[in-house]
């Protein structure tokens, strides 16, 4: 039987492709553990700078397995939600590469990421209302901060899909491929990533990710210390140097 998730190196990105494409990508507790160990991987990787998000088989992810879920299978992790990232990300940065469908839990795997990369013919939806449900992965609480606040509304309230196109203009989408290019797409705004300094990515995914609750004066009393750790860091040091050089940078992530 083929891995529920497949896990690839491209240089300094992790793939995490969800491989269940008989099950639409539904996220079982196999699924949740091994994205959370991936994702593990990556931020205790020094060569690794940021991670990409897939599913198999020309869908994302259709959210939670409901045979499972009616089983009594928990498939999310203390503290860390479904798939191991929903409620606690990974501190390195995250890009969805979206076909087909991001239903349920797996448009709330995609608001997960910090970036996401669609192809022309994705859809993302939370339909959980229309079976009774709330979407509990963090949809209703991220929405709002990706979206406009009455789209999001019509998104959560009628479980109607937003196609790649509509997100793309009301800024939750990056990039939007032809079908079948999600990869392509993250891939190539990964290699964009990672030309940078990966131990500044990552402080600097950090700081943001903490922006929008903090006043200004708050903002600076939090990054002090993760800026003062970048300027004392090796990486710091040989960006300056392969500026004065004129060369490429040799990242060490440190």
């Amino acid at each position: 039987m083929a891995d529920s998730v497949v896990v690839e190196r491209r240089d300094r990105v992790l793939v995490v492709s969800i491989n269940r494409p008989e099950a639409r990508n539904a996220v079982n507790r196999e699924v949740t553990e091994a994205i959370a160990a991936a994702v593990d991987e990556l931020d205790a990787t020094d060569d690794l700078s940021l991670g990409i998000i897939t599913g198999a088989g020309g869908t994302f992810c259709a959210g939670m397995d409901l045979k499972g879920f009616l089983a009594g299978e928990d498939v999310a992790l203390p503290g860390r939600g479904l798939a191991g990232i929903c409620r606690r990300p990974p501190v390195k940065p995250l890009i969805a590469a979206v076909e087909g469908w991001a239903l349920a839990g797996g448009c709330e795997i995609a608001l997960a990421c910090d970036l996401i990369v669609a192809a022309e013919d994705a859809r993302f939806g939370v339909p959980e209302v229309k079976r009774g449900l709330v979407a509990a992965a963090g949809g209703l609480l991220r929405l709002p901060r990706r979206l406009p606040r009455a789209i999001a509304m019509q998104l959560a309230l009628t479980g109607e899909p937003l196609t790649a196109v509509e997100a793309h203009r009301f800024g939750l989408v990056n990039e939007v491929t032809p079908a079948g290019g999600a990869l392509s797409g993250a891939l190539a705004l990964a290699r964009r990533i990672t030309a940078n300094g990966p131990l500044a990515v990552s402080v600097t995914k950090r700081i943001l990710d903490g922006a929008t609750d903090r006043t200004i004066e708050e903002g600076f009393a939090a990054q002090e210390p993760l800026v003062d750790r970048i300027l004392a860091s090796a990486d710091a040091r040989e960006g300056s140097l392969a500026f004065a050089e004129k060369r490429p940078p040799v990242w060490t992530g440190r």
